[in-house]
């Protein structure tokens, strides 16, 4: 069962412009990913290319930026891959546990927990 959360994305210096989707919780996803053809159209550009391994065991060369992240009432800043222009938004656990949020195992529900610095 896959849990959902509505996220928001925006350059920091940017009030105006975004880009806000129904994004899946992914515990096996360290990053975020939108698709790119999303980020470029809400203003964002990349900042670099890293190399990603994904659920299938491929590596895949992706650029990456940087937005301001907003959910669930809270809102953090990260690293957002500008994935395939198909692709689902993906919510990786960095954002969650920056915000004190994990996935409950049993129930696949996010829980709140401490924030640990």
């Amino acid at each position: 069962m896959a849990t959902h959360v509505t996220v928001g994305l925006r350059k920091a210096a940017e009030a105006k412009r975004g880009y806000e989707a129904d994004f899946v919780i992914d515990s096996g996803a360290t990053n975020s990913l939108a698709p790119a053809i999303e980020l470029r159209h809400a203003g964002f550009e990349p900042v670099g290319k890293a190399a990603y391994e994904l659920a299938n065991g491929c590596v895949e060369e992706y650029e990456f930026g940087l937005a301001e992240i907003s959910f669930m009432g809270e809102i953090t800043a990260g690293r957002i891959i500008f994935g395939p222009d198909n692709a689902d938004p993906v919510l990786g656990v960095t954002v969650l546990e920056s915000v004190g949020f994990t996935i409950d195992p049993v129930t696949g529900t996010l829980k709140r927990s401490r924030v640990i610095l």
